[in-house]
């Protein structure tokens, strides 16, 4: 049966993908609306450096509080009504900073308690759904569902809601959240039509076993912690993020204040990255299949750690989009190619435990790097671009070799 359902979906893909891509389109639409409309607030409220990288910080604080909870609860219920969850909590966040914006009453504490909000949604929303892509692709599948997936999202967030936003918030700061929370609510639309027996790969199905909640989450921190190689990538990819994160965090100030860019044109800057993330998951599956998967994931990681560093010497707004758009072709290579190892090489029935693990490890250390590049920040803007761009290089390079032979270690490991 496995086998005829590989051959069947090797030139398509499946009901379950192509309505979960859908939902994941509407989603994205309303990221890339809220992505450049939220740090464009925030200046609104404050300069000061500190405060800007903690909205950043809070933004992925919750992966640190409730990663591992969340990947228990994704492996026991139904992944189907955990994404319509999620964007459920999303929803709410948005529509807190629509309203008090649209009233005038909008202000620090509001923002940073709904952009905390927000957080919670979207690790729900991106554990689930990356539990639930290995249920609706084969393995044969993996990279190039992946790319799709990313293809659609940097599109329609990067291309359309990043620079409709910025002219969306210079005609009036509160219509960007009303038409992210319009696309949001759409994408809970579009989840409900999954359909309910979504599983059509090789996955074995999910059991419920005879074990307590906190149990099966130990479980999944124990499985993490006893496979070495997987720890080891966990360990390297969470100390890379911790720096990429310090060299971010304070993006908009350094755009705005240092490179003096117009805020009308702030969503079209973003641009650049989207350009440079679609031809990076449009090139990445193909260069895997050239080079092989681990020797093209360990050349991204170091050249886009290499591309943050120049990026803060940027003379002008228009070189540091170029440079935004390189850095961002690489680094989509190696976050689509990661993820569809992780889908390989993690029991399906145990994903949301173990990649609610390592996401606890990599995304909760990026808060303390974004609060990090606030404090470089206040020294000069462009010191956290240079500072974290060395550290994530130095990290790549000392990896490179681990990386490279990672499909060599699993298959010993098996």
């Amino acid at each position: 049966m496995a086998s005829q359902i590989s051959e069947s979906t090797k030139i398509k893909f499946s009901t379950a993908f192509q309505r979960l891509w859908t939902a994941s389109a509407a989603s994205n639409l309303a990221d890339g609306l809220l992505k450049t409309a939220a740090p464009l607030l925030a200046t609104t409220l404050t300069k000061d450096p500190f405060w800007i990288s903690t909205i950043a910080a809070l933004s992925m604080l919750p992966w640190l509080f409730f990663a591992i909870p969340i990947g228990g609860l994704v492996d026991r219920i139904n992944r189907r009504s955990m994404l319509a969850v999620a964007n459920a909590f999303r929803l709410i966040a948005v529509l807190i900073i629509a309203i008090s914006t649209g009233l005038e009453l909008i202000t620090l504490p509001i923002l940073l308690g709904a952009v905390f909000i927000f957080g919670v949604g979207e690790v729900i929303y991106d554990t689930t759904l990356q539990s639930m892509m290995p249920e609706v692709l084969t393995k044969d599948q993996l990279d190039r569902g992946n790319a799709r997936l990313q293809i659609v999202g940097t599109t329609l967030a990067e291309f359309v809601g990043a620079p409709v936003s910025g002219l969306l918030f210079a005609a009036s700061i509160a219509l960007p959240f009303y038409f992210g929370a319009g696309g949001i609510l759409l994408a809970v639309v579009l989840v409900l039509a999954i359909p309910r027996a979504y599983s059509i790969s090789d996955v074995p199905a999910k059991v419920k076993a005879p074990t307590g909640f906190w149990e099966d989450v130990r479980f999944g921190i124990r499985y993490l912690y006893e496979d070495k190689v997987l720890l080891k990538l966990v360990l390297l990819t969470s100390s890379i993020g911790f720096f990429f994160s310090a060299s971010s965090s304070t993006m908009v100030l350094f755009l705005t204040e240092t490179l003096q860019t117009p805020v009308a044109l702030f969503g079209f800057i973003f641009a650049a990255t989207a350009v440079g993330a679609l031809v990076g998951s449009l090139i990445v599956p193909k260069l895997s299949e050239r080079f092989g998967r681990t020797t093209t994931m360990a050349w991204s990681i170091f050249l886009s750690s290499v591309m943050v560093v120049i990026q803060g010497f940027s003379p002008n707004y228009l070189v540091a989009a170029a440079l935004m758009g390189l850095s961002s072709t690489v680094i989509t290579g190696w976050n689509i190619l990661l993820m569809s190892t992780y889908h390989q090489i993690i029991p399906g029935e145990l994903f949301g435990r173990i990649h609610g693990t390592r996401r606890t490890l990599v995304w909760g250390l990026m808060p303390i790097g974004a609060l990090l590049g606030g404090v470089l920040a206040s020294i000069d803007l462009r010191l956290p671009f240079i500072a974290g761009g060395v550290a994530c290089s130095v990290l790549a390079l000392w990896g490179f070799r681990f990386v490279v032979n990672l499909e060599t270690a699993w298959t010993k490991k098996d």
